[in-house]
């Protein structure tokens, strides 16, 4: 597909595309080639199917777009309001149940992202991705277009293209991330306010008279560590109240294989048994908290959530981590840890305008507050925070 002299063609396979692009426009502090073929390799095809958008300019390739085709359980997508009708008509037609949907972005990454060459022109880029992405979506039989959760530094270039191409924005699940003002755990508790500093030393305090725990770090953890890894990532997973993928043990066959991936442990010292992980991405001077688990059938002043974050953080520190990326949801936790809240956002397009036009309008009442009722609170109790995010 062209459009104004840039070519956009499609790609099934993150390895069929150059490793040099991909180390161009994906360099190391970002989720670039390793990651789309690590999730390519999970078995996730019943879910989704993925798709790269590399844009040539007068021959020369200049960007990669990952994209991925979903259908989308329509809960997710329908106002509350009106959901009931849909439940009911889904009864009788079950192609309601779901929308198909064309997305640009990762279906597990925190972040949406073209990546292009310096110097390229990403405006004529996106314009000529969203004129491939309509067709492709027709080719697809996908109903919905969607820039998935791009970040405010893309926001001015995508709000032009929202104008131009009559998109509909909507407000994502914000992301989250704690600054590590220097290398010593210290120092990040100094930038901790008062209180939240003294309630998570009184909680890692009453966990260890609890649960005497030992830490490790591992990579390319062996077979029978992963199916305990799966199994305490389930019970996490069967807790959470928004799901959007559903990974299975291969994922984790195929991530623990990258040499980013990164697993912080903790295990009950009596048993030896595994008690909570995470999975961390290990990426320059920044560290991306992917997935967690906890075993909750351990007593609850454990804290064990607060215990792995504090092992991460010194594994972090030890790295010489600035920055930890925690994602989207749970917010209630990383809040009190001195995490702050990154905008995300949607841009968007239903092949049928008069849908397209009732999602608009229900998108211009969607906020942080309605998305979530930790966000809500937080923002009662901060309304810097509040005025921000409007």
């Amino acid at each position: 597909m062209s459009s104004a002299g840039i070519d956009v063609r499609w790609q099934r396979r993150a390895a069929d595309i150059d490793g040099e692009l991909w180390q161009a426009c994906f360099p190391p502090s970002l989720e670039g080639e390793w990651w789309y073929r690590a999730l390519e390799a999970s078995g996730l095809e019943d879910q989704f199917q993925f798709y790269y958008g590399v844009v040539y300019e007068e021959g020369k390739a200049v960007a990669i777009a990952p994209a991925f085709l979903m259908d989308l359980p329509i809960a997710l997508v329908v106002p509350p309001a009106i959901l009931p009708a849909f439940e009911l008509l889904g009864r009788m037609f079950p192609t309601l149940k779901y929308q198909r949907s064309l997305f640009v972005g990762s279906p597990c990454a925190d972040e949406g992202r073209v990546g292009s060459l310096p110097g390229a022109d990403r405006q004529a880029i996106l314009a000529a991705l969203q004129w491939a992405l309509a067709d492709l979506g027709r080719q697809l039989g996908a109903s919905m277009l969607v820039w998935k959760d791009f970040p405010a530094r893309d926001a001015a270039e995508l709000e032009q293209l929202a104008r131009a191409a009559g998109l509909f924005v909507a407000v994502s699940f914000p992301g989250t991330v704690a600054d590590l003002p220097g290398t010593a755990k210290q120092e990040y508790l100094a930038a901790l306010t008062r209180m939240r500093r003294h309630n998570l030393k009184k909680k890692l305090a009453r966990s260890a008279a609890t649960l005497v725990l030992e830490v490790e770090a591992l990579q390319a953890p062996d077979e029978r560590t992963l199916d305990q890894v799966f199994a305490l990532f389930s019970q996490t997973y069967d807790k959470a109240k928004t799901r959007f993928e559903r990974l299975g043990r291969s994922f984790f066959g195929a991530i623990a294989a990258q040499p980013q991936s990164h697993f912080i442990v903790l295990r009950e010292r009596s048993s030896r048994e595994m008690v909570a992980f995470m999975l961390c991405f290990a990426l320059e001077d920044r560290v991306i908290n992917k997935f967690i688990g906890i075993d909750y059938r351990r007593p609850k002043d454990a804290y064990l959530y607060f215990r792995l974050w504090d092992a991460a953080l010194d594994w972090a520190l030890a790295r010489g981590a600035r920055s930890i990326q925690s994602g989207q949801t749970g917010y209630r936790a990383k809040l009190s840890l001195g995490h702050h809240l990154q905008p995300l956002t949607n841009y968007c397009r239903h092949r049928n305008p008069i849908v397209h036009w009732v999602y608009g309008r229900v998108a211009r009442s969607i906020g942080w507050h309605t998305l979530d009722q930790d966000l809500a609170l937080h923002l009662q109790a901060h309304p810097l925070d509040a005025a921000a995010h409007r």
